[in-house]
């Protein structure tokens, strides 16, 4: 083989291995692993009844990094009194399972007349994980709500006090 045709070659098979590492590429970048990275802004809040909270009655907003969640909600009871909650912590996400570990968070519940717990106890709960697609499916390990992100929406519910709805808006 003369050294021209060798080289066409040559580059004719470098070409096809770098086309077949960017499809791989494309194919791991575009795949519909589970993934909850964003900020998530709380819209609304139904109660039991059926009556609908928006800002200011209830405000949150969520944000998960690659590695950590920061989470801040606020609203206002029935008397009018402030119940606020905000979890710093971090967590791991597979197929089949979610992790979370509390690095800090403080409940403020004037609506209840309780005085302010803080907890920086570290702990670390996994629950099982429910993936369709690119729709996720768990129950948060520290408290009793279910929750479903679905592409562009979070939806938490608590059995019989409510249901929010966060939008991604990051």
């Amino acid at each position: 083989m003369n050294t021209k045709r060798f080289l066409q070659v040559a580059i004719a098979v470098m070409a096809m291995a770098f086309a077949n590492l960017n499809l791989a590429g494309e194919l791991q970048n575009n795949s519909k692993a589970p993934n909850l990275e964003g900020t998530y802004k709380l819209i609304t809040r139904q109660l039991p009844n059926g009556k609908m909270q928006t800002a200011p009655e209830v405000i949150g907003l969520i944000t998960y990094t690659k590695t950590h969640k920061n989470f801040n909600v606020m609203w206002k009871g029935a008397n009018g009194k402030l119940h606020s909650y905000s979890l710093v912590s971090t967590y791991k996400l597979t197929d089949t399972e979610y992790q979370e570990t509390v690095l800090y968070s403080v409940v403020t519940d004037e609506a209840g007349g309780q005085k302010i717990n803080y907890d920086l106890s570290g702990h670390s709960r996994s629950v099982p994980l429910s993936v369709n697609g690119s729709r996720l499916e768990f129950k948060m390990p520290f408290d009793a709500s279910s929750v479903v992100f679905d592409q562009h929406w979070i939806t938490t519910k608590t059995e019989g006090v409510y249901t929010d709805y966060w939008e991604r808006v990051e």
